[in-house]
């Protein structure tokens, strides 16, 4: 094969920007192009499970990351009145998954992910629809056009207008409204609303001590967890129809809804602007892809697979998609179908048991609360391990190569 192989990501978030990262690394001449006018992403915070972290370690910044873990002794699960459901610690799981989990902002990762491409590896304010997916005897083409130019400050450099471009592989990462997605599959039925709502604040709460937890109540659920950096990552949901919006501000509607919980929800609420909030309905990809991958297109995160956030597995799992993609498209031919194998069954699991977990932690009627509760508290007591052993499948993860293994010399007789 002459020179290095293309690859355009569509889709500047932080699966596509990890797979970015992993492919440039690799050899690659990569292109991300991001429809919003800069990378800042709509979005408070992120938790990062051992499995998202070992993904990292193959870019090079686990270690990075790891240092920013604010999560020291105990958390667990509460009720509204404050009462411990359930508790683990940090200890805990370091323990059993050999890493920890760590909360922090988004802008954080997304700001580290873009640093390990070159200059002028991404455009933003760019829009890109795929023209042609490509086949084994030819590239892919992706027509791009301008959208809006870079905000001051963003490290990516702003479209320049229509063009076309030839890649031995695109990317889609364009979320859960994937334009690419809908290009190669055009009969999938997309996402479907998952029964309720979210709003997050990630907010200073000056004073404020408290162990990282979630509170689940009668179809609503808190989570409140402090940051390396000091803030506090807070996030609520709650059941209600699709569409819905707060009369007033939504700060008002949390204060309605969450503002005689336990320490520390008022003082959060207290700390926070109407502008601090973020309101999002929830959607996900009931219907799984029969693929991943159509030519030489592959897609990934909520591109291919967007699940509830019940399990804080959303950007893991597209982290783990980013570096098992660019193992597989290192490979001879550059194999898209082992790419799928590897990663449909998977995701497709654990979008499930997001769904599944969302019944339990949203329930709203009295008696299955009450049930929930008490089997909670019950687990908690007689085997405090068994909430964590629910979790080795996912947490467990390890990626299919280690940092360093693969080299641009491998990928030596691909087809283009």
């Amino acid at each position: 094969m002459a020179g290095s192989a293309r690859a355009v990501v569509i889709g500047g978030g932080i699966g596509g920007l990890a797979a970015a990262a992993a492919l440039h690394g690799r050899g690659w001449e990569v292109t991300v192009l991001e429809r919003a006018g800069s990378l800042a992403p709509v979005g408070a915070g992120i938790s990062l499970a051992p499995n998202a972290l070992r993904a990292l370690d193959v870019l090079g910044i686990g270690d990075e990351i790891r240092a920013l873990a604010a999560w020291q002794g105990d958390g667990g699960l509460r009720t509204p009145a404050g009462r411990w459901l359930s508790r683990s610690s940090a200890e805990a799981v370091t323990a059993r998954f050999g890493d920890p989990v760590v909360l922090l902002p988004r802008a954080t990762l997304v700001d580290r992910l873009a640093a390990l491409l070159p200059p002028g590896g991404i455009r933003t304010g760019t829009t890109a629809t795929v023209a042609d997916p490509g086949d084994r005897t030819r590239p892919a083409r992706v027509r791009t056009g301008p959208t809006t130019p870079a905000g001051p400050g963003d490290p990516a450099a702003p479209s320049t207008g229509h063009e076309e471009l030839e890649a031995e592989l695109v990317v889609g990462a364009d979320g859960i409204n994937s334009r690419v997605r809908a290009a190669l599959f055009p009969g999938h039925p997309g996402p479907v609303y998952s029964g309720f709502t979210t709003w997050r604040l990630l907010i200073p709460v000056p004073g404020a001590e408290f162990a990282s937890h979630e509170t689940w109540g009668r179809g609503h659920l808190w989570g409140t967890h402090p940051l390396k950096d000091g803030r506090v990552y807070a996030y609520a949901a709650a059941v209600t129809p699709a569409g819905g919006r707060a009369p007033d501000d939504e700060l008002a509607e949390l204060l309605r809804r969450y503002g005689s919980w336990h320490h520390p929800v008022p003082a959060v609420l207290a700390a926070a602007r109407p502008e601090d909030v973020l309101r999002h309905d929830v959607r996900h990809i009931a219907t799984p892809l029969p693929a991943y991958h159509s030519g030489r297109v592959a897609l990934l995160g909520d591109a291919a697979h967007a699940m509830p956030p019940t399990l804080g597995q959303g950007g893991n799992q597209a982290l783990e998609d980013a570096v098992v993609l660019a193992h597989h498209a290192c490979a001879p031919a550059g194999d898209l179908a082992a790419y799928t194998a590897a990663r449909l069954p998977r995701t497709t699991a654990i979008a499930r048991q997001a769904v599944r977990t969302a019944r339990v932690n949203l329930a709203s009627g009295r008696a299955a609360v009450a049930v929930r509760d008490t089997a909670m508290a019950a687990l908690s007591t007689f085997d405090p391990a068994l909430f964590l052993r629910g979790f080795d499948g996912i947490a467990g993860w390890r990626p299919p190569y280690a940092a360093g293994e693969v080299h641009a010399g491998e990928r030596q007789g691909r087809d283009t």
